[in-house]
């Protein structure tokens, strides 16, 4: 005989087989309650149950016997009394609750509002939801916070809200990019102009802790018209006190953040896409501080909104980092951009490595693209070209070389013959800036004359500018990587170089380099004016400035600074990918001892 007891001290609510009755085991024999939770207590083994110690509506301590279990053969478990039959009940989808979920998930779905998304279509746009399905690996988004609605229900029934408002207008949630988790937040302009209400501030705050605490990548579908007012739920006057644009600024220089543009972005949409590391746009995107009702509100004029902050506006001044032509490409340049904060790939494609010895005229006076020698040195299809349209002095773009993700910066020729301007030399020092807090090695491709000079120039404030490369790449802790092209003139070279030639883990020069502490000319110019003025001008002083010039060429040739060790070496272009193999092999990049900031500009 076995006893069967108590597990816990609780009240006997129903017995619900009788003493003789033959039961199976595992079957249910009574019902227990304790705390208002029911528990039900089965049998252990196939038998025949004897006396009922307590009654319905008795209390039992824990370990006290409840029955008795008599075994019996198989041939005996014939029943006596009618027991309680506790097979499982087949699973189904046809339970009341889970049918009641089903029911309410699909207002938030795009087929449950077939108007709002056809007219989303027409528009030649995509819906918040179409746009997170192509960013993220099939099948890895979860939602956060899906059954949220706006905030309006003293003034519109709750059916209206849930059909007409799903998310509160802000799809949010965790999927994997290229196999990795990403925290996804996108604004739904098909409900209500996609603003900022009460509930989505919500699910976006709790969005960013999640990306902070597990160190998640963000990416930020931002269009939208900025703050809501209709939101009459809570009492709040100004509704200053919303701690989302400090928990979105917060991540910066912690975890990667991309913004993401298509359509209108204005207001407090357009303050958090200016928090954002890249902000990715479409042509026919308008960004600003400001729609046309603030502006009109502020006694501004009157605006249509693609009169405010249209794309060819933002990307020339360098709000847009990557421009596109519609939201598919923008989805497949974030994904680019991630991958390059997700680690090395195999396999790669090199490019014909003979290629980059042609890239730089042999008449020294001539012009070229350095983004040929960019395209040449990257993996094939790794190259991606950041803030395109602003500060052209600097080139600035993230790839893989073997396989390893890399900043890439070169100077230009073709825009004031490389000399660095303002514009140029704040878009790469946030570029250092960038690389540095995400880990990432920079190679610098160097072909500049120096720092842009002149009165024109200094009313740009070119002194404080042109500063801030010094001091980004002083507090580097990734490797630089430095390779001279052509000209390495003066503070322009040694800004391109980390501050100085041997700030770099390797400086190298290809064949056609040549050196100065200033340009060859006006340094013949300048230290040999006697020499030069004691003989008369015309032909015989050209000539005498022509052998000066030259040999000031040959002093300051890329083999003589290799011999004299102001540089490591000069190489074959062709070898160019197999010394910056070695050196981000031989690379280390130091610990972050803290946030690294990114400036917003």
């Amino acid at each position: 005989m076995q006893n069967i007891h108590s597990p816990l001290q609780a009240q006997l609510v129903q017995w619900l087989v009788a003493p003789g009755a033959n039961v199976a085991d595992g079957d249910v024999l009574v019902i227990l309650e304790a705390m208002k939770m029911e528990h039900e207590i089965r049998a252990t083994q196939a038998g025949r149950v004897g006396e009922l110690y307590f009654q319905a509506g008795e209390a039992v301590t824990e370990g006290e016997v409840l029955c008795s279990l008599m075994p019996v053969t198989d041939a005996a478990l014939q029943p006596l009394a009618p027991a309680a039959s506790t097979a499982t009940a087949p699973l189904s989808k046809d339970r009341a609750d889970l049918q009641k979920l089903q029911a309410r998930l699909a207002f938030t779905h795009d087929a449950a509002r077939p108007e709002a998304v056809a007219k989303r279509h027409a528009m030649g746009l995509r819906t918040a939801r179409e746009n997170i399905a192509d960013l993220c690996d099939e099948g890895s988004f979860v939602e956060y916070g899906a059954l949220a609605v706006a905030a309006q229900s003293r003034r519109r029934s709750a059916d209206d809200l849930m059909r007409n408002t799903p998310a509160d207008g802000m799809v949010t949630g965790i999927g994997t990019v290229n196999g990795q988790r990403v925290v996804v937040m996108a604004y739904d302009f098909t409900v209500l102009a996609g603003t900022q209400g009460m509930r989505n501030h919500q699910k976006t705050d709790r969005m960013l802790g999640v990306a902070l605490h597990n160190h998640l990548p963000v990416v930020l579908f931002a269009e939208g018209g900025g703050g809501r007012p209709g939101d009459v739920d809570v009492a709040i006057v100004a509704g200053l006190n919303l701690a989302t644009f400090a928990s979105f600024a917060r991540l910066n220089g912690r975890v990667p953040v991309v913004g993401v543009v298509a359509g209108r972005c204005f207001a407090g949409n357009a303050a958090l896409l200016g928090c954002c590391d890249v902000i990715i746009a479409t042509k026919d995107s308008n960004i600003g501080m400001g729609g046309p009702a603030m502006v009109e509100g502020g006694g501004l004029g009157v605006f249509k909104p693609e009169q405010i902050g249209p794309s060819e506006v933002q990307h020339g001044n360098g709000v847009i980092d990557v421009l596109v032509d519609d939201e598919t490409q923008a989805v497949a340049a974030a994904r680019h951009y991630l991958s390059f904060f997700q680690g090395a790939v195999s396999p790669w494609q090199a490019p014909d490595a003979e290629a980059l010895r042609h890239v730089v005229p042999e008449n020294r006076l001539r012009v070229y693209d350095t983004r040929a020698a960019m395209q040449g040195i990257a993996d094939e299809d790794s190259l991606l070209m950041l803030r395109t349209g602003f500060g052209v002095g600097i080139h600035t773009a993230l790839a893989r070389i073997a396989g390893r993700p890399v900043g890439l910066m070169a100077n230009n020729p073709l825009h004031l013959g490389g000399a660095i301007d303002a514009d140029a030399a704040d878009k790469a020092a946030r570029f250092m800036q960038l690389c540095n807090a995400h880990g990432l090695p920079i190679v610098s491709l160097v072909d500049t004359p120096g720092f842009m000079v002149g009165p024109d120039t200094e009313a740009t404030a070119q002194v404080r500018h042109v500063s801030r490369m010094f001091v980004a790449a002083a507090h580097l802790r990734v490797p630089l990587l430095s390779v001279v092209l052509r000209k390495g003139y003066g503070l322009g070279a040694m800004a391109m170089t980390g501050g100085g030639f041997h700030e770099t883990l390797a400086t190298v020069a290809w064949p056609t380099g040549e050196f100065g502490g200033m340009g060859l000319e006006g340094a013949v110019r300048l230290g040999y004016r006697k020499e030069l003025e004691a003989v008369p001008e015309g032909p015989e002083r050209e000539a005498l400035f022509e052998q000066l010039l030259a040999q000031q060429y040959d002093n300051g040739s890329a083999i003589n600074m290799a011999a004299t060790l102001e540089i490591d070496a000069v190489i074959d272009p062709a070898d160019t990918r197999e010394w910056l193999v070695a050196g981000l092999e031989a690379g280390r990049v130091r610990p972050c001892d803290g946030s690294l900031a990114i400036d917003t500009w």
